[in-house]
């Protein structure tokens, strides 16, 4: 495994070492904070501490700050890789430029989110960052699958972020409106997201099983993906076929 395999990795592995252990933990503290206001609108006493709704509350933003991040780093790495590669800097320059204050954009304008208390500065902030995704996975570099577009790690990813970024706007509004209806958006949209993730994780471990390592990818690119067919690899060099043992005089 080569430099480049070892940077294509680094999305996948922060993905399953902490985003979806956190979307556990996120998940769970949702489900105990509904139960206790469930139990203390009956009028009974609930056995689940006070403090579940803080933590669900902290970690759904660890969250959010988490999906963004690996979703940049996903994007990152094919525009960047390929910049290099086909030494893009040196033929479009501004686009260059450009893609590199989209990444700043995006990462600043989801800091000013967390920061942010009036609701027109968390719309604007939430627009920036989800612009800047969008923007970002616009970008040529970017495998997308849009002919497969409801089976893409890519626009279902796009979608998951978006709808984090949503609701962390949203979630100073849940705590004062008495209506609850935030609360419902909120809970309904991250049902969805929930559904999100795990196509997420379906179609990432496909996409892991289709990326070829670096050394591989003249072999593999090689083949006929319509037909599903390969061109028949070259033979061994006479060196490397095993000899058949001489026979006992």
């Amino acid at each position: 495994m080569g430099v480049k395999d070892f940077w294509a990795l680094i999305h996948p592995a922060i993905a399953v070492f902490f985003v979806f252990p956190l979307i556990g933990m996120v998940v769970n503290f949702a489900w105990q904070t509904r139960q206790r206001r469930l139990q203390a609108k009956e009028g009974g006493k609930s056995k689940i501490p006070p403090v579940v709704g803080k933590e669900h509350l902290d970690l759904g933003r660890w969250l959010t700050g988490a999906v963004v991040g690996v979703a940049l780093l996903g994007l990152a790495f094919p525009i960047f890789s390929k910049f290099l590669a086909n030494q893009t800097w040196t033929q479009e320059q501004f686009r260059v430029i450009f893609v590199i204050a989209m990444f700043i954009g995006t990462i600043a304008s989801l800091v000013l989110l967390y920061r942010a208390r009036t609701p027109l500065w968390r719309g604007i902030f939430a627009t920036l960052a989800g612009a800047g995704l969008v923007i970002l996975g616009c970008q040529p570099e970017v495998f997308r699958r849009t002919n497969e577009w409801y089976a893409s790690h890519y626009y279902i990813g796009i979608s998951a972020a978006l709808l984090m970024i949503f609701s962390l706007a949203i979630v100073q509004d849940i705590y004062k409106d008495r209506s609850n209806r935030w609360r419902v958006v909120h809970t309904v949209l991250n049902c969805i997201a929930l559904l999100l993730f795990a196509g997420q994780a379906m179609t990432g471990t496909r996409d892991l099983l289709e990326i070829p390592l670096s050394w591989q990818e003249p072999y593999i690119y090689s083949c006929d993906f319509d037909n599903l067919t390969c061109p028949a690899p070259a033979p061994p060099p006479a060196s490397q076929i095993p000899q058949a043992p001489t026979p006992a005089a």
